[in-house]
């Protein structure tokens, strides 16, 4: 079997498993859509801005819950921040850790916080490996000489 079909074969089934698994949800898919030749580097650039956001978010996030008296307004800030970029390109595991972080702001829980801080992170770190792979496949693919399976 050629390559480039073997290598596209294993793209479809990997991007598959991470719908199935709620890692990614349609959000994704519509970015996805937005790509084109006149910009084949779209989903990477959006992408790659969310890890950014991502990586200063947590450690804002860190640092907040770190305080002998935490504000718990600025913590809700930062992560209302979080979950509307990771619900931007459709990390919807992210996106839901929040939505209890944001609870647990609200009835200024530290411990709570604390405890989806660390969820957040792993979801984070989870899908931020799985995007990459994914990128390292497509690329893979293209440097084959093939196209991107839709």
């Amino acid at each position: 079997m050629d390559v480039v079909v073997q290598l596209q074969r294993q793209f479809v089934d990997y991007r598959a498993s991470l719908y199935k698994e709620g890692f990614l949800d349609d959000q994704f898919i519509q970015l996805q859509q937005l790509q084109d030749e006149s910009n084949p580097d779209f989903v990477v650039e959006v992408v790659s801005l969310f890890f950014e956001d991502s990586e200063r978010l947590l450690n804002e996030l860190t640092k907040a819950l770190d305080q002998q008296s935490v504000d718990f307004k600025k913590v809700d800030a930062h992560v209302h921040q979080f979950k509307g970029s990771s619900s931007s390109i459709g990390a919807q595991r992210v996106q839901r850790v929040c939505i209890s972080f944001r609870n647990y702001c609200e009835e200024q829980n530290v411990e709570g916080c604390l405890k989806c801080l660390q969820q957040v992170k792993n979801e984070y770190s989870l899908v931020r490996n799985k995007l990459e792979t994914m990128f390292k496949l497509e690329q893979q693919i293209l440097a084959a000489g093939g196209s991107i399976p839709m």
